[in-house]
């Protein structure tokens, strides 16, 4: 399937840390592009230490393509993927150790309680052994979006899940094409 007859596209985005060629994304991104579905992943290392800059980055993206989007983000990418998904509806978001319930890590940032992401489904990774941000947090966003989620023997990077990793995504894109999106 050509990118212009995609089924739609998979936007990933990368942790603080790191960048679109991150190992995981390296991982994830055959998964969706066998699955049908264009991908592409956000460069924001210019502007990495700016949620804001990398959220309104994000919501350009989406908005400059009708197909339907699936958001992959990391970390700061989860954080980054759930607050773009409140401005723009998304198809899905499937988020690993999201940085939510954080943000007063993040200057300018407003300390919630509460996400509203617009997605058609979403889906929660969260490693047990995570020491820099609490499994706790990804539960907590799962409990209140009625999300699925999964937890892992893992610490914060879920390097030593990939395959997990990869078994999660596809079956969440498989849901994502069921619902419509």
């Amino acid at each position: 399937m050509s990118e212009g007859q995609a089924r739609g596209r998979v936007i990933f985005s990368h942790g603080l840390d790191s960048g679109p060629r991150a190992n995981k994304i390296v991982a994830l991104r055959p998964i969706a592009d066998a699955g049908g579905w264009a991908t592409e992943a956000v460069d924001d290392r210019d502007v990495n230490d700016d949620p804001v800059a990398r959220i309104d980055r994000l919501v350009a993206r989406i908005e400059a393509d009708d197909r339907p989007t699936v958001l992959v983000g990391s970390s700061m990418g989860g954080f980054v993927s759930v607050m773009a998904a409140e401005r723009v509806e998304v198809a899905g978001l499937f988020v690993m150790a999201p940085a939510l319930y954080l943000e007063h890590r993040h200057p300018g940032a407003v300390t919630r309680e509460r996400y509203s992401p617009k997605a058609g489904a979403i889906h929660v990774v969260h490693g047990w052994r995570d020491d820099v941000i609490p499994w706790s947090h990804g539960l907590k966003f799962a409990e209140q979006q009625k999300a699925s989620i999964r937890l892992l023997d893992a610490g914060h990077r879920l390097e030593s899940v990939i395959p997990e990793l990869k078994r999660e995504l596809e079956a969440f894109l498989g849901r994502v094409v069921s619902r419509g999106g």
